[in-house]
């Protein structure tokens, strides 16, 4: 098993960072998902085709993180229908992520493509690094948080504005369920049994998906 990273809280003082820790709470934790965003084309199981990154390389080293807050999944995804997972930071908690090292123009042509947006153009990361998040706008994804850094670099993902209780819960599809517990199991932190449970146990899928049933899809039981 991989030794979980520490993130140091501490934000970073480079408001211009070359490398940055994109933070996947999501399906993204699956590098053949992530793929799809940085090198283009479609990932399996889902809907939709993605342009890509300008840079087309694989990030640099993926590692275990957790984060504080809670993971629930809500709105609907056109992509994989159900639910999404979106981030919580202010709520209690923790969250089971992988942190993967690419520079900060990939990091901007990801969350672009989160957001709906042509990627190629970068982004102005001062307010998230120095004050720990900023909103970019109103909807899903265009909200980035900083959680602190890790090796000097920073961490940064994205989520939505709004916080866990302050939606409806949407339970997710199997098709995502299994991208996102299985991106968390390669991670190589967690064992099956307890990427199920954490995964079973976020609002969303808690009283739709139970551990066994995430088990399951695990062991291919019902792919």
């Amino acid at each position: 098993m991989k030794a979980l990273r520490s993130i140091d809280s501490t934000l970073p003082s480079d408001p211009r960072p070359e490398w940055v820790w994109y933070t996947s709470y999501g399906s993204n934790m699956h590098l053949d998902r992530l793929a799809a965003y940085i090198c283009g084309g479609r990932p399996p199981g889902a809907a939709k085709d993605y342009p890509g990154c300008r840079n087309p390389e694989m990030p640099a080293q993926s590692i275990p993180v957790e984060l504080t807050g809670a993971m629930y999944f809500a709105t609907v995804s056109p992509v994989w229908g159900g639910g999404r997972a979106f981030y919580d930071p202010r709520a209690s908690g923790r969250v089971l992520a992988r942190a993967h090292l690419v520079t900060a123009e990939q990091f901007a042509d990801i969350a672009a493509q989160e957001m709906y947006r042509e990627p190629g153009a970068d982004l102005d990361l001062t307010n998230a690094l120095m004050r720990g998040r900023d909103m970019l706008g109103d909807g899903r994804y265009e909200t980035l948080v900083c959680a602190g850094q890790v090796d000097g670099m920073p961490v940064l993902t994205f989520t939505a504005p709004w916080a866990m209780d302050d939606v409806q819960w949407v339970p997710p599809s199997p098709a995502y369920v299994r991208f996102l517990a299985l991106g968390l199991l390669s991670a190589g932190a967690w064992d099956t049994e307890a990427v199920a449970s954490y995964v079973a146990a976020c609002p969303g899928a808690s009283g739709h998906w139970s551990q066994q049933g995430i088990a399951d899809l695990l062991s291919g039981d019902d792919c």
